[in-house]
């Protein structure tokens, strides 16, 4: 088995049939599984697709407890050699697994992939290539006009979106690596329940000699979003997932960076806060 493709789904049922469909469409040359895990959906039509695609391991999970426990806990079920951690509101756009596999098994130190993301509009996704947060790019994600800056700095707007290129951290939405690799770095962080714990994993990947990648000639249809409802769950989520990996990597190592981050984070929290108002 050379991939196992884990996708978590949470009441997103026509999208993760589309993102199915998508995938047998497009894997081809390539021995894969699917796992679906259902993260407790409250809507229950999920089901219906158990004997739409027979040939798709469900699993249905008695609780919600969060992203990063749900791809752990099927990735231990996983026979194959590599995993995509997949979004279900994405869908494949070309037979290019087989490329993605083969650039994979080519790269010395292999840790982890991402690819060229674009929304239902075309508009492409920024976060599909990041930096790790630092003081100076995390200034400039919370309070600047990113899309404006061609510089090396949180979104890498120095590389072309076709670019295939070492970059630090990608998304979690299409994220593919050796599941070797995954369990000896220890696996997607549990203390994230959504958010972050794909900067998180990157920046493992990296802290313990791997390199990450980027490749920009793949793209991928991420209807960003569309399970999220953007309210104050939603905010402390997001925003509690940056101040547990500022806490985990710099409270102690770079105190002066992690005050400076931490009043960031509380600055741009309240401003959205009001913004819900």
């Amino acid at each position: 088995m050379k991939l196992s493709i884990i996708i978590v789904n949470y009441n997103v049922t026509q999208l993760l049939r589309n993102c199915l469909l998508s995938i047998q469409k497009y894997v081809r040359e390539v021995v894969y599984e699917v796992i679906v895990i259902d993260n407790a959906s409250t809507d229950s039509s999920w089901r219906e697709l158990i004997s739409e695609f027979p040939e798709i391991h469900f699993i249905p999970s008695e609780i919600n407890g969060g992203f990063s426990k749900a791809n752990n806990q099927a990735i231990q079920v996983a026979k194959g050699e590599y995993v995509l951690l997949l979004n279900p509101d994405t869908e494949f756009e070309g037979f290019y697994m087989k490329d993605l596999l083969d650039f994979s098994d080519k790269q010395p130190d292999f840790g982890c992939l991402g690819i060229r993301m674009h929304d239902a509009e075309g508009h492409f996704l920024p976060e599909s290539k990041r930096s790790v947060p630092d003081m100076f790019n995390s200034f400039e994600k919370l309070f600047t006009n990113f899309k404006k800056n061609n510089s090396k700095s949180y979104y890498r707007n120095d590389l072309e979106e076709d670019a295939v290129a070492e970059v630090e951290v990608m998304t979690g939405a299409f994220l593919l690596l050796k599941k070797g690799v995954y369990e000896k770095v220890g696996g997607l962080d549990e203390a994230y329940f959504m958010y972050g714990e794909d900067i998180d994993l990157c920046y493992t990947l990296i802290r313990n000699g791997y390199k990450n990648y980027y490749y920009g000639q793949a793209s991928l249809l991420h209807h960003k979003g569309e399970s999220t409802v953007k309210n104050d769950v939603y905010l402390n989520r997001f925003y509690g997932a940056m101040q547990i990996f500022i806490n985990k990597y710099y409270k102690e190592s770079k105190p002066m960076q992690y005050s400076f981050l931490k009043a960031g984070l509380n600055l741009r929290y309240q401003i959205e806060k009001v913004k819900l108002k």
